[in-house]
């Protein structure tokens, strides 16, 4: 095993629960504006929705087929059609309270600080992630996970986004770190893990789910605490 001194971390679905936190803000935003006066769906329905239409979205951002801006134009007016409601049905204000509310939320996975209070006395942590750079900010200060990393690198810094290598590059550079002793930490394949091996990074992919895997992966592991028997 490598000697490593950098550990790179993703920051949505690795340390911060982007489902659970939306969901949370969802629930709040169907109570506040009276969504179930449309009589076409539920907020667990609404949440459904958006963690799938929302995953398609960034899909096509991570593959450079759409914008930053396109995400929030098309986001909820798609998630009513897919809940059988009209564009129209979308309240006008819906998508910037819910880039207000959601990032604003504290939940992480299990053991996502003790985790870090460990690794912090032994490694120089960073971040790299697909965010864009005013969410991820407060996401971070939010879930009080920002005073744990010395490097944060987001795609709308560099103007590349994971898997390209030149994010995973850039962020050596800035944390003065050698890809010999650098180690990635996502729960992502095609972007955090196919990312890392494509500079010949370490990397330990997150699977909480317990999904099978379409690339060969070096670690693997279901909860952060088991990155103790790793590092």
């Amino acid at each position: 095993m490598r000697q490593y001194k950098h550990i790179f971390f993703d920051l949505d679905h690795t340390l911060w629960d982007y489902d659970t936190n939306a969901a949370e803000a969802l629930h709040e935003l169907y109570e506040y504006y009276s969504l179930h006066q449309l009589e076409l769906f539920d907020k667990h329905q609404l949440v459904d929705a958006f963690l799938a239409e929302n995953d398609e979205l960034w899909g096509l951002y991570n593959q450079s087929k759409i914008q930053r801006g396109d995400i929030r134009v098309r986001r909820f007016p798609n998630i009513f059609k897919r809940l059988g409601a009209e564009a129209e049905d979308v309240p006008q204000d819906l998508e910037p309270r819910y880039i207000a509310l959601a990032p604003t939320k504290k939940k992480t996975f299990d053991h996502a600080h003790e985790i870090l209070d460990y690794l912090t006395q032994k490694y120089e942590l960073h971040v790299i992630t697909n965010g864009f750079n005013d969410i991820q900010t407060t996401k971070l200060r939010s879930s009080s996970l920002d005073g744990y990393f010395d490097v944060i690198v987001t795609s709308e810094t560099t103007g590349y986004r994971k898997p390209d290598k030149e994010i995973f590059e850039l962020a050596m550079r800035k944390a003065q770190a050698n890809v010999s002793e650098s180690l990635m930490i996502g729960d992502s394949l095609d972007s955090d893990i196919s990312g890392a091996r494509g500079v010949g990074m370490d990397h330990v992919w997150f699977n909480p789910a317990g999904t099978i895997p379409h690339l060969p992966v070096q670690y693997e592991i279901e909860n952060l605490i088991e990155l103790k028997s790793i590092l």
